[in-house]
């Protein structure tokens, strides 16, 4: 049984003057956030000020690369690039945010693939070999974060990096531990008291029940709540709020 868990959410996906998501209200329910890159949403200016209300918070803050997809929002695979081209843009974009933060006066703790480069990594040994050896080059010591039972989660042990193993609260599994595409009728979950209970077993059983209503097991060092889902406040408020009420510490996996 887990005692202690984190909650993150990947926020700082809006671009220049178009808002995605409440960024200030998930940051108050948040333990660590993954910050847009650039590349499939975010810039400069978006960066630095989710830097600086996490900093304000206390909140670890993670660089969240994906593929450049801007209309996209990374959302859609890239066919035929290479490990080198992935190394260089997982490379980029982590580079990218360490430079801003160091701006706001503050530290990046991990590392958390977007979208569809974190999809095809969790079932392509090349992808998710690439995003290791990337977040290996850059800095070792960065945690990384993967998707529990992956394929990215046996890339990162691989390459002795530090793993953060997550789990979903807003998203359904399949049988073999992935997540339903976006693309099939319930992937996303909106009931906030239903995702509450689902998490805590989670957390506390290490178990996930799937589409077809298999349980399997799956290691859970932190929950991720998307900011764009609809409701997602509320899902974020009463999930912290059903954990703390069980006793589970909700606390950084890797503090700045």
């Amino acid at each position: 049984m887990s005692t202690t868990i984190d909650l993150n959410c990947d926020l700082g996906e809006g671009f220049g003057p178009w808002e995605m998501g409440n960024d200030a209200a998930m940051i108050d329910l948040a333990t660590s956030v993954n910050v847009a890159c650039g590349f499939h949403a975010g810039d400069a200016d978006i960066m630095h000020r989710t830097v600086k209300l996490a900093k304000a918070r206390g909140v670890s803050v993670g660089a969240h690369p994906g593929f450049r997809d801007l209309h996209g929002f990374g959302r859609r695979p890239v066919p035929g690039i290479t490990a080198a081209e992935i190394e260089n843009l997982v490379a980029y974009q982590i580079g990218a945010l360490q430079a801003v933060a160091a701006l706001a006066g503050y530290q990046v703790t991990h590392v958390k693939a977007h979208g569809a480069l974190s999809n095809v990594a969790c079932e392509d040994d090349m992808t998710a070999r690439a995003i290791a050896a990337a977040i290996k080059a850059v800095d070792r010591n960065l945690v990384f974060v993967v998707l529990a039972s992956s394929k990215l989660a046996s890339a990162g042990e691989a390459a002795g990096l530090t793993l953060a193993h997550e789990v979903f609260a807003d998203r359904a599994y399949e049988d073999d531990a992935t997540l339903v595409s976006r693309k099939k009728p319930g992937a996303v979950l909106h009931d906030p008291e239903l995702i509450a209970e689902r998490v805590l077993r989670m957390v506390q059983d290490g178990s996930v029940v799937t589409v077809t209503g298999k349980e399997i097991k799956l290691r859970a060092d932190t929950v991720c709540i998307h900011g764009d889902t609809d409701g997602a406040v509320e899902i974020a408020r009463q999930l912290r709020q059903r954990l703390q009420q069980a006793g589970v510490t909700v606390a950084p996996f890797a503090r700045p």
